[in-house]
């Protein structure tokens, strides 16, 4: 008689900060047939409302998770405001309200610059002498594969803008302004790689890719919470409060992880399994501080990880003695010589429980700002009041009630020229640690995270990307510098 088929149980282990690892977590949670077994560490930080606020129109995948856990967390699609310093630049509408037309026309077209003339907004035009124009490179030769990232890492997005033609003002009063939002950082120090995905995928590649719709209150309340809920249901375990200090390797050749050391505890990778089949154990470490822990501070790859940069958060929440209309609900602020900027919220028309408050509740974020995050409470609130009522005059007259401050240091990163070759890009020389964003990838049973389509390229769009691609390939077959 044939032997039965055995069970293999394999164990997958989760180190989650800002919810990052929920997803493939979810994911494998879903693929009962595989016989995975599951184990969340949450760090417990509550880095997730910091910085994840937000969600625009391509995010397909978190409004379908959302739908399948039968939540109802946000917002109808919002107009925003930029500003650059007390002056108001630029009011984004619902661009999908609006008559569709190709891209960029739309963005350039119903945004409302105050201060861009017609000259400027034709700069970001496709100027297509000898196939080289800003539009050029962000839409048709910019694919977002590990060739385009190295391709375009090692130069500035500054340098991009001056070299293909924008002019000094769409530069200093838009163009600037959207990087040190988008990036956190100004554009001479941003990669050129990391500013064409943001304007490709939010900005140029479709005309309501812009649009936002925003969490109902904190991200951890209004999805994270019924998540890990749902996810527990299932089976998947979570251990809360547990910082990860060392690995434990295997003593043979192999060089696999058989422990996860947290603290004073010892969490065991490995199980027995019928006729001693072999183990699989995936770690997904979500902080580049991992580099730091002995078992693998001689590894190279995880110490290149340590040239990697970080940017400083500063959150602050405000509830004011009076009720102050602040025209839009989400604003994003710039100062023109400083490479630090700021964003500020009306959580009286975000929050359900805030929406009936008497008084005004507004959230303030500080982002690059590294003189602010060492100040006292006091220092940073005055610092808030003061940025706000540039923008909003009434906001002088209020007087703050309650105050929240939350320090983040080094908190969010930010990809400089060149960093891209410091990253880990999914597997490492540890058989079974992968990179989170790698995981389901290669968990080995091709099971993989279903992608959801967010729309078609636009004919034009699509035609170029084709011309582009033969054109790239002919000139591959000549002995070109490629430097």
């Amino acid at each position: 008689m044939e032997e039965p088929p055995q069970i293999i149980r394999r164990r997958l282990l989760s180190w989650v900060l800002a919810g990052l690892v929920l997803v493939p977590a979810h994911h494998l949670c879903n693929q009962i047939l595989l016989g995975f077994d599951v184990t969340v560490l949450d760090e417990g930080h509550g880095l997730d409302d910091v910085g994840i606020q937000g969600f625009w129109y391509p995010n397909r995948n978190v409004f379908s998770l959302v739908d399948q856990l039968g939540l109802k967390p946000f917002t109808t699609w919002t107009r925003s405001a930029q500003y650059l310093g007390e002056d108001l630049h630029v009011e984004f509408p619902v661009f999908q309200e609006l008559p569709q037309v190709p891209t960029p026309l739309g963005t350039l077209y119903y945004s409302q610059f105050s201060r861009l003339s017609l000259a400027d907004k034709i700069s970001l035009l496709p100027l297509m002498a000898a196939g080289k124009s800003l539009l050029h490179y962000v839409v048709i030769d910019y694919d977002n594969t590990d060739a385009a990232w190295r391709k375009y890492d090692s130069v500035t997005a500054r340098e991009l803008f001056k070299q293909f033609g924008c002019s000094e003002s769409l530069y200093r009063n838009i163009l600037r302004q959207l990087l040190q939002v988008g990036l956190f950082a100004p554009p001479e120090q941003c990669n050129t790689a990391a500013m064409l995905a943001l304007f490709y995928y939010l900005i140029l590649s479709h005309q309501k890719d812009f649009d936002m719709v925003w969490s109902r209150g904190t991200v951890r309340e209004m999805i994270f919470n019924p998540w890990t809920d749902s996810l527990e249901e299932r089976g998947c375990k979570f251990l809360r409060d547990k910082s990860v200090t060392d690995f434990i390797l295997s003593d043979d050749d192999s060089g696999y992880v058989t422990q996860v050391i947290c603290g004073r505890d010892k969490i065991s990778t490995i199980q027995e399994i019928i006729k001693k089949r072999s183990n699989v154990f995936k770690v997904l470490p979500s902080s580049v501080f991992i580099c730091l822990l002995c078992s693998l501070c001689k590894r190279e790859e995880f110490l290149r990880v340590l040239n990697l940069r970080a940017v400083d958060v500063v959150y602050v929440k405000l509830k004011l003695d009076r009720k102050v209309t602040i025209p839009h609900a989400s604003n994003a602020c710039s100062v023109l010589e400083d490479s630090y900027r700021w964003t500020f919220f009306d959580l009286n028309s975000i929050y359900d429980a805030y929406k009936e408050e008497e008084q005004t509740v507004v959230r303030t974020d500080f982002y690059n700002m590294n003189e602010l995050i060492g100040t006292t409470d006091e220092m940073i609130v005055d610092k808030a009041i003061k940025n706000m009522s540039k923008c909003v005059k009434d906001l002088k007259k209020a007087v703050v009630m309650e105050a929240d401050v939350q320090r983040f240091p080094q908190s969010l990163s930010y990809l400089f020229p060149g960093s891209y070759k410091h990253m880990i890009r999914g597997s490492t020389s540890v058989p079974n640690m992968f990179w989170e964003r790698k995981l389901v990838d290669y968990v080995g049973e091709r099971s993989f995270v279903r992608i959801i389509p967010i729309q078609e390229e636009e004919p034009h769009v699509e035609a170029l990307r084709t011309l582009n691609r033969t054109i790239n390939h002919l000139r591959s077959q000549i002995p070109f510098s490629t430097y």
